[in-house]
């Protein structure tokens, strides 16, 4: 039989296997980034609380990784056992935000153009499109920093609250929290205090892509 430990162990042995910390596994999967916490796998009652199937199939889809995988790790099999299941890589591209806002690196679309990219490896396998972009400076702290990565794919649908990189036509590249959006502006929140919200015509919008993950 299946033990509720046993179940949350390797969901923490599956999060370890792609570098991912639980949270991380969680934001990947599309999750809240609390509902893997220690915190949350018992109820207020001390009954334990078991992770839905939903959560289960959106972290195998998330990582790439198999059914057997998962059920080699609740079953606890030898480390050498679970070393021997494939894992699965994306190579995306990586883009620098200096690259991002000049002409010629992106279509109309908001997808890369052209060749000769860096490449980095996503655990997992990453959606058609997805593409990487470089933090750089502070403009997005206190959540991102020098050096994060943000995963984008601007084939995702974006809904009000979700955090999004925008183009606009004159090549400035900001990564926000979108408020709202019309046919006619996108309102957008400021990741750090000491910049401004922005709303800006649609008509000056290139292209809107969600963050789907970012490297920490």
């Amino acid at each position: 039989m299946l033990s509720h430990e046993r179940v949350w162990a390797a969901i923490d042995a599956l999060a370890a296997r792609y570098s991912l910390s639980a949270s991380g596994l969680a934001r990947r999967a599309g999750l809240d980034s609390t509902a893997f916490n220690r915190s949350k796998r018992m109820s207020a009652d001390g009954r334990p609380r078991w992770p839905s199937t939903e959560s289960l199939a959106k972290i195998i889809e998330a990582t790439g990784s198999t059914l057997d995988e998962l059920f080699a790790l609740i079953e606890g099999k030898p480390a050498a056992d679970n070393d021997a299941l494939p894992r699965q890589v994306s190579p995306v591209p990586l883009v620098g935000f200096a690259q991002a806002g000049a002409g010629g690196f992106f279509d109309d679309a908001g997808f890369p153009a052209g060749e000769g990219w860096d490449l980095i490896e996503l655990p997992g396998r990453a959606p058609e499109g997805t593409y990487a972009l470089g933090i750089q400076g502070d403009s997005m702290l206190p959540l991102y920093r020098h050096g994060d990565i943000l995963i984008v794919d601007p084939n995702a649908p974006v809904h009000r609250g979700d955090r999004v990189v925008v183009k606009t036509a004159g090549g400035e590249v900001m990564a926000k929290v979108l408020e709202k959006q019309t046919t006619k502006a996108i309102a957008l929140l400021s990741l750090n205090p000491e910049h401004e919200n922005r709303t800006i015509p649609m008509t000056e919008v290139e292209w809107v892509a969600r963050v789907i993950w970012a490297s920490q």
